[in-house]
């Protein structure tokens, strides 16, 4: 008989608990204009309420960090879980826009945030000294999952019973995890007698900065190297261009080209497909290549194919528009393995996810900014050309500042 490492149990509750997180995450965009039609919001308040939302999932993670580090991965994991299921369900009894922000924005913001990637960086960490890129590509694409199995399901759902029924899906979901993840998960290996899997540490794990202070003094350690800056800076062009823009706004913009909502659903969910593809096979490389050259390559292609959106979407999916679905599925969070692994390196295993956890702020900082600025641009604008243009700018400085990232590592990072 077979027996399965408990890394593998602990490694599958932690997918389906990030899964809940892109659950809502990769939906928001679908709700937009229900709740305009509804309520009369114009496009920069639903956005607004995105953007808080992306905002404080992004400054919560590195506090998430400490709070695991304090009080433990599985109850801070816990009480994230049931922040989401309260934050949208309690929307349906919503009537005024700041509810929305109250909601969306710091509700769910919370418990998406301490369910960030930080959590599952920090499950790798603890439960695996092999394949460890390999199942941070794993945990990576949950986004992607989330998004392929909740988008073309809950837009249909809004399209046939109302956007409230979508949201309650996404509530029974989290809410369904709570007893799983319970049962489930351990925080460590070493809190029920076992190794990690892969076999021991070359190093130890050392412990993680467990309060503000010294996650602090962590921090301001970290930002006096380059490869700190670099990373962060890079990161916040990918949340830009991912849950910023895509993310909250392919949706809309492509219902302003004349193509219904469901279909547009559709190929963001086919985004998703690829994303998992794609996120899966960067943790491979992760592990194989130089994650700085992957960051160079991916920003890079991820700037050309932004270059081609104004032009490709239309009311009708034409091979151009698929060809762009495909290769942007693919380099989606492509980013998120070699930047996790360029933590490790840089700043140690023990701290890595606490470092993480702040450069993973900035991508949702960048997000935050680039869903309220996509959002204007739509009213004042009327299209979102300039969103797309800028965006697309972005990921080619993003790459080009990768080159400094390879300096760093020889020169030192001063």
């Amino acid at each position: 008989m077979i027996r399965i490492h408990r890394a593998w149990l602990v490694a599958g509750v932690t997918f389906l608990t990030l899964i809940a997180a892109a659950a809502f995450r990769s939906t928001t965009s679908v709700m937009l204009m229900p709740l305009e039609m509804e309520f009369g919001w114009t496009r920069s308040m639903t956005s607004g309420a995105v953007s808080l939302n992306l905002l404080v999932y992004g400054v919560s993670a590195p506090i998430a960090a400490v709070l695991m580090a304090r009080f433990g991965t599985k109850r801070i994991a816990l009480i994230a879980l049931a922040l989401i299921a309260a934050g949208t369900g309690l929307t349906v009894f919503m009537t005024q826009a700041w509810q929305l922000s109250l909601l969306w924005g710091i509700f769910v913001g919370l418990g998406t945030g301490c369910l960030a990637l930080v959590f599952g960086a920090s499950v790798a960490n603890n439960w695996f000294t092999k394949h460890r890129g390999l199942i941070t590509g794993i945990f990576s694409a949950a986004y992607a999952t989330g998004q392929l199995i909740f988008l073309p399901s809950i837009s249909h759902l809004i399209d046939q019973q109302g956007w409230r029924t979508g949201t309650l899906v996404v509530t029974a979901f989290a809410l369904g995890l709570i007893p799983l993840f319970a049962l489930v998960f351990k925080s460590t290996p070493e809190s029920i007698g076992i190794l990690p899997f892969g076999g021991p540490r070359s190093t130890p794990l050392g412990q993680s900065p467990a309060t503000l202070k010294k996650s602090m003094s962590a921090l301001a350690s970290a930002a006096k190297t380059r490869a700190f800056w670099i990373l962060a800076g890079t990161f916040f062009v990918c949340g830009w261009t991912t849950n910023g823009l895509i993310g909250a706004h392919f949706i809309p913009a492509a219902h302003d080209h004349g193509m219904p909502t469901t279909l547009a659903a559709g190929l963001l969910a086919t985004v998703g497909i690829f994303d998992f593809i794609g996120t899966i096979a960067s943790g491979w490389l992760t592990d194989k290549f130089d994650p700085a050259v992957l960051l160079m390559f991916y920003y890079g292609l991820r700037g050309l194919a932004l270059f081609t959106v104004p032009f490709v979407l239309g009311p009708t999916v034409e091979p151009p528009m698929l060809f762009f679905v495909v290769f942007y599925g693919l380099d989606w969070i492509a980013t998120v393995p070699p930047t996790v692994e360029l933590c490790r390196k840089y700043f140690g295993l023990e701290k890595s996810p606490l470092i993480y956890g702040w450069v993973f702020a900035s991508h949702m900082i960048g997000a935050a900014i680039a869903a309220e600025f996509a959002g204007a641009i739509r009213d004042t604008q009327g299209d979102y050309f300039i969103a797309w243009i800028t965006a697309a700018v972005l990921c080619l400085v993003a790459a080009g500042s990768c080159i400094w990232l390879l300096g760093s590592r020889r020169l030192s990072a001063s």
